[in-house]
């Protein structure tokens, strides 16, 4: 990863960071619209028509984002049903459905790219419509294209210096940080 890339990324973990401690956690869709000023450039955190985003200034995605449906609005993905299921029960991984069908698509390349690279990004879990839980650091761990999904697995920032740092977590300390997910989602 780049250096403006890294400083980019820190730059909107520390945005959402803030923002979320300011409104108890949870976010909203005008909290995400606002994005950030970083370089004197306004900086999106998500795009509100797609789950998988990466902002035109980086190399790397940023964020992906599993929306609440409405009461008696159509699903898109399996993962708006299965998101809660799976943290709720414990599970290590959690699965995160492609954007269309097509595995080679930019969006997915994108998701493809941050496994390889091991980049953390920033999960916005949608708790009610149009409300979300950002789970930062959140790292793609399995590339899954004839299903059509990755594996997402939670992290935890780790202070080095005077900067925080992400790194892939073990398997104790993904059980970990779903513990932590799972008692903010309370």
């Amino acid at each position: 990863m780049n250096i403006q890339d890294a400083q980019l990324r820190q730059a909107a973990f520390d945005q959402v960071n803030c923002l979320a401690a300011l409104r108890g956690g949870a976010l909203d869709s005008a909290d995400l619209a606002g994005g950030f000023e970083f370089g004197g450039e306004r900086i999106p955190l998500i795009n509100p028509e797609r789950g998988i985003f990466k902002p035109r200034q980086m190399e790397h995605l940023l964020s992906i984002k599993t929306v609440f449906p409405r009461r008696g609005a159509r699903v898109w993905y399996d993962d708006q049903r299965d998101a809660h299921r799976q943290i709720y029960a414990g599970d290590d991984v959690v699965d995160y459905q492609f954007m269309g069908t097509d595995p080679n698509s930019p969006d997915n390349r994108w998701l493809r790219d941050a496994m390889q690279q091991q980049i953390p990004v920033i999960y916005f879990l949608g708790t009610s419509p149009g409300r979300y839980q950002p789970i930062i650091p959140t790292f793609i761990v399995g590339w899954h294209p004839e299903r059509l999904r990755v594996e997402l697995a939670f992290g935890a920032l780790v202070l080095v210096g005077a900067s925080a740092q992400a790194t892939l977590p073990a398997s104790p300390e993904r059980r970990y940080a779903l513990r932590e997910i799972k008692a903010r989602l309370h």
